[in-house]
């Protein structure tokens, strides 16, 4: 099972909360209780250092002292420092005072009291006749300098314990403290973490963020990302593209978008939080279209993303839509014409001319059986031959008379994307020969199939205006016209698409008396029939 991002971080710090406290409570328990044995063992030497050095004690043990006098000390000292017992003995070990007068008289008891008789004091742990006790020894010199005995101080183990226990229980009350403290810590600290991240769990985030990744690089737009210092922080595939084309070849990320691509303009988003929509770059030849926004976290702007793309490539996917609307076009102008002839047949059953009627039936039928019989003679292949006969509509309400060139057929191909690669070459040849024929009385356009061993040729002919030869040149350029500003998308298809076939085209043209164009490309038919 899973566990939650906010439950998972508690248990983590919690665990590391309780791994720090337990080896501060081995450390500093240890250390506690050192330093309490060492605090009992210097109370009872330093005890035993006062009572070595009290005249009258000395006094006693030259000989010239009270017994009684010596026994009250010991047991006023033992009082007031809370100690196990006050001995003090001569060289020979004999104790002078103790806590139970019967052992007064009696040798010492432990043998670690050698050292002090030897001079030399002494801290030691040893069963005497109250027990287990830490005792520290004192040497005791008279007057001329000459040892005369030894003072002994002992405090009992279990008075050790109980200090030492004491003192951990301050140990304990910290650990505690802390304890409760990181808990409550890392409670916070998981909220504070999962607030930050929005809530989501990370797999959600990690599953995101390769959706969001995903999408990125599959945008047909260029997409460019910087921070807050103008550093570019992601660029997709597509921005990459169009950054190779434009000569950068360097990774850009990392980079100052200002060394990179300045036209930009991210540094004025970022300062002034207005987005640019819209707006044409000109980078190394190429025109891009471009819109930068700020990145906005709450109320600050953290980057600024720009996304952008081919001005031309825009261009043609507008001339591949405005196909659409030839389309649409050329079925209103049928149903416009369809519904005048609808009103005439009413309007002649209304009135009973039944003659009339007849005659102008026939004279419909005639024409559109002619207007067909030359389409489904000559043209075979049924995506040419529909869109050949929609074409009619349109040309024909432009005032444009077309016609087929009895010169051959348009077989059926055997391969559905170069049908639909010839419609938009033929179509767009027959869009710009419908313009060329504006301003011109008698407008005609005549179009002619020949297919023989696996080639088609067709030629579309028009009486207009023909082409100057200063123009000739940049005919096929993507974006350049004679008929004015945004145009000139219609032959760089045609020879885009020929490019694509293997075909060829070429021209002739006559100032007044119109152009022709001539296409050849491979061809292969459904059936040779």
């Amino acid at each position: 099972m899973t566990l939650r991002l906010r439950t998972t971080i508690t248990l983590m710090i919690c665990a590391v909360v309780l791994m720090v406290l337990f080896i501060v409570y081995v450390l500093f328990g240890m250390k506690v209780t050192e330093m309490t044995k060492d605090a009992v063992q210097n109370k009872a030497l330093t005890i035993a250092r006062t009572v070595s050095r009290t005249p009258f004690v000395i006094e006693e043990l030259e000989g010239r002292g009270d017994p009684e006098g010596i026994q009250r000390y010991a047991t006023d000292i033992l009082t007031l420092n809370q100690v196990e017992f006050v001995v003090v003995m001569d060289m020979n070990g004999i104790r002078l005072t103790h806590p139970d007068p019967a052992m007064i008289g009696h040798h010492f008891i432990g043998g670690d009291e050698v050292a002090a008789l030897h001079g030399n004091e002494s801290v030691s742990t040893a069963k005497g006749s109250l027990g287990d006790s830490v005792r520290a020894f004192s040497p005791i010199y008279g007057e001329d300098g000459k040892q005369v005995g030894a003072a002994a101080v002992g405090i009992s183990l279990d008075n050790v314990h109980t200090a030492v226990q004491q003192n951990r229980w301050i140990l304990y009350l910290g650990m505690l403290l802390g304890g409760v403290m990181g808990i409550v810590g890392a409670v916070f600290l998981a909220h504070k973490i999962k607030k930050m991240m929005f809530g989501m769990e990370p797999d959600v985030i990690a599953k995101l963020l390769e959706e969001r990744s995903a999408m990125l690089q599959s945008a047909r737009e260029g997409i460019l990302a910087v921070d807050k210092n103008l550093k570019i922080t992601l660029v997709n595939t597509e921005a990459r593209r169009l950054l190779d084309r434009t000569g950068v070849d360097d990774d850009p990320v990392n980079q100052m978008v200002g060394h990179i691509w300045p036209q930009l303009r991210m540094e004025k988003v970022l300062e002034t939080g207005e987005p640019l929509q819209d707006i044409e770059v000109e980078q190394s030849g190429i025109t891009l279209l471009v819109n930068v926004v700020p990145v906005r976290v709450g109320e600050h702007i953290e980057g600024v993303i720009a996304s952008f793309r081919d001005k031309t490539e825009i261009s043609v996917l507008m001339e591949r839509l405005t196909g659409i609307s030839v389309y649409a076009e050329t079925l209103r102008s049928q149903t416009h014409e369809f519904m005048n002839k609808l009103h005439v047949i009413i309007g002649l059953t209304h009135m009973q001319r039944y003659e009339q009627l007849e005659h102008y039936l026939a004279g419909i039928l005639n024409h559109i059986h002619n207007e067909t019989d030359a389409v489904i003679r000559l043209v075979k292949d049924p995506v040419m031959a529909g869109f050949l006969l929609g074409k009619q509509s349109r040309v024909r309400e432009a005032g444009v008379r077309m016609e087929l060139l009895e010169e051959g057929i348009l077989p059926e191909s055997a391969e559905p994307d170069v049908s639909r690669e010839l419609v938009t070459i033929v179509g767009n040849l027959l869009e710009n020969a419908l313009e060329a024929c504006q301003g011109t009385d008698d407008k005609v356009i005549r179009i002619g199939f020949q297919y023989e061993d696996h080639t088609l040729r067709f030629r579309v002919i028009d009486n207009g205006i023909g082409i100057p030869e200063n123009k000739a040149e940049r005919l096929y350029e993507q974006g350049y016209s004679t008929k004015g500003k945004d145009r000139g998308i219609g032959l760089y298809l045609v020879k885009k698409s020929l490019d694509k076939l293997g075909g060829s085209i070429y021209w002739e043209s006559h100032p007044e008396h119109g152009t022709e164009f001539i296409v050849q490309l491979p061809y292969e038919v459904k059936s040779e029939e």
